[in-house]
């Protein structure tokens, strides 16, 4: 099959390639397609019948002359090339380099679609992963070989912060090696990808970076490719070479978007906002791919970040990709209105995986009990403010002012912070008792006695005010 070449190309469109009387061709089959100009093209099956096979071209059917257009199927999936070098080098949606150095040589050719793990093999994820982001590591903690995703919106800075992410994440108990980031960015402007290249660099992490780079004018089906390319890496450094992976995909939006078009594309019959009705098994075929395994050593961590259409949160995106991952990270347009970056919004933010990752053996011993109590004061304080929203804060009681003056000092204090600002988990912790030292101890009800001997800090504002 690899030696056989066909030129009954019939029709091309948006990416797709049809070619009429081809037999034995399998579903994922790699395809090499040379135009009239001897330029190769590559492309991928994905559907196979008696009469014809579509192919979607990875850089696009723009310009092709059927009648001078050869498909060549390699009877092969479509591969990456893989060793200790990707780190610190920038490629495409197909594992092409895009930063002007020779592609990879040594190593192994992997196919983009990994190797499925059995059930029974997975580990539970536990262990903390600190990204030096009080919101995150506080109150909403990532653990190796979980899922969580970033909820965003047109105009927050999701790009910022998952660019901080990356520059910042860390295991706390290593110091150096031993953790690696596969950053993949889907649909993004030049500014964008130039941004994320520079902070990289600027910082110092490059080196242990693995970049999958798309660009908003590259042909949207090499997005359907470029996030199994990166899990393919990223699988390839955590369970061949034992590092503690963290993936940051951007935007997941753009991703779905692609994988409408393509379905519309090929006459696939659509489902909610014109969506395939298989989004749902497409997205959990990529989140799925994150985890541990276990007697091996290293993991696999997933931050995907999608921004919300019209900041609705039961778009199909987040809502099916919220079914699959284990919590996610929320932001928030009336945060970062004010000035607060990153404007992360508590109360729809959850990690269900965050008691697993804390506590005295990874954090502090502290640590549930203080989030539980900061969640709780927190929700009390939002109240508050609705409640002065109507009668006016002058209104209030000194006891409820003291909630608004915490959701104040909370907002600006704990959760804002700089882009450069990395917060260890004990500065976090820290910080965490002195927003709720602004209480007196007999308010403070989730937290034990043994941690208020040892971090509240009474001061003249916490003494009980006069009924």
């Amino acid at each position: 099959m690899s030696s056989l070449e066909f030129r009954q190309a019939s029709q091309a469109q948006g990416g797709l390639l049809q070619v009429a009387g081809v037999a034995e061709v399998a579903f994922g089959d790699r395809v090499e397609i040379r135009d009239h100009r001897g330029h190769l093209r590559n492309g991928q099956v994905i559907r196979c019948a008696s009469a014809e096979v579509l192919i979607q071209v990875f850089e696009g059917t723009e310009d092709l002359d059927l009648d001078s257009t050869w498909v060549r199927f390699l009877d092969e999936p479509l591969n990456i090339r893989l060793s200790p070098e990707i780190l610190g080098r920038i490629f495409n949606g197909i594992g092409e380099p895009r930063d002007e150095r020779p592609p990879i040589i040594d190593g192994e050719s992997r196919s983009i679609n990994g190797a499925p793990i059995n059930p029974a093999a997975r580990a539970y994820p536990r262990e903390f992963i600190q990204t030096g982001i009080a919101a995150i590591d506080g109150l909403n903690s990532l653990v190796r070989g979980q899922k969580l995703p970033i909820f965003s919106a047109s105009g927050l800075p999701h790009n910022r912060l998952a660019a901080q992410i990356v520059r910042q994440a860390r295991l706390p108990e290593e110091e150096g090696g031993g953790f690696a980031i596969v950053f993949a960015a889907m649909g993004v402007s030049y500014a964008d990808a130039r941004f994320f290249q520079e902070a990289f660099a600027d910082s110092g992490v490059l080196g242990k970076v693995v970049m999958f780079l798309n660009h908003a004018d590259d042909p949207p089906v090499e997005r359907l490719a470029l996030p199994r390319a990166a899990l393919t890496a990223a699988e390839y450094l955590a369970f061949d070479l034992d590092h503690h992976v963290l993936v940051v995909m951007t935007d997941m939006t753009h991703y779905a978007e692609a994988l409408r078009e393509v379905a519309t594309a090929k006459g696939d019959v659509p489902a909610r906002k014109g969506y395939p009705g298989y989004l749902y098994s497409d997205l959990a075929e990529i989140y799925e791919r994150s985890g541990r395994i276990r007697d091996r050593h290293g993991s696999v961590t997933l931050v995907p970040v999608l921004s919300m259409p019209s900041d609705d949160i039961t778009h199909p995106i987040p809502d099916l990709t919220g079914y699959i991952t284990e919590g996610q990270i929320v932001l928030s347009r009336e945060l970062h209105n004010q000035g607060i970056y990153p404007p992360v919004d508590i109360a729809p933010s959850l990690s269900r995986l965050m008691k697993d990752g804390i506590g005295k053996d990874y954090t502090r011993a502290d640590h549930p009990r203080v989030a539980n109590q900061l969640y709780a004061l927190y929700a009390k304080a939002q109240e508050t403010r609705n409640l002065a929203s109507i009668i006016g804060a002058e209104e209030l009681s000194s006891k409820d002012r003291r909630f608004l003056e915490f959701a104040e000092r909370f907002d600006r204090e704990f959760i804002g912070q700089g882009e450069d600002d990395n917060r260890s988990i004990i500065e976090t912790l820290n910080l965490a008792w002195e927003m709720l030292s602004l209480f007196p101890r007999d308010q403070l009800t989730r937290v034990s006695e043994t941690d208020l001997a040892h971090h509240y800090r009474a001061g003249p504002a916490t003494r009980e005010p006069p009924p």
